[in-house]
C-alpha cells in the first residue's frame, strides 16, 4: 500500500509539473488534493502515523540512550529532554498547515 501511494503522489507531481494542461486542470488536481486532504479518514490516518512515528521514535531513543549512555553530547540529551517535557507539540514539520 505504501508503495502505490507514494507511486500514485510522484504520478500526480509529475503531472502537475510536466504536463501542458493548463491552469484550469492544475485547479482541479489542487482542489482533489485538498480535499483528499480534509477528509476525516485521511486526517485519523495521518495522526495515527504520526502518533505511531513518535511511539516509535521515543522507544528508539530510549534503547539507544540505554546502550550508548553517557556518550551522548549534552546538546542532543538537553534536545530530548525539552522535546519530551514539551508533549506532543513539535516544530518538525508535523504541522496541518
Amino acid at each position: 500500500m505504501r508503495y502505490r501511494l507514494t507511486f500514485m503522489s510522484g504520478v500526480a507531481v509529475g503531472y502537475v509539473l510536466g504536463a501542458r494542461a493548463g491552469r484550469e486542470r492544475y485547479e482541479q488536481l489542487r482542489k482533489a488534493a485538498r480535499q483528499f486532504a480534509q477528509n476525516p479518514a485521511v486526517q485519523d490516518a495521518a495522526k495515527n502515523a504520526k502518533d505511531t512515528g513518535r511511539t516509535v521514535a521515543s522507544k528508539a531513543a530510549g534503547t539507544v540512550a540505554g546502550k550508548v549512555g553517557d556518550k551522548l553530547p549534552d546538546s542532543v540529551t538537553d534536545r530530548v529532554r525539552y522535546l519530551r517535557e514539551r508533549g506532543s507539540e513539535d516544530d518538525w514539520g508535523t504541522s496541518n498547515t
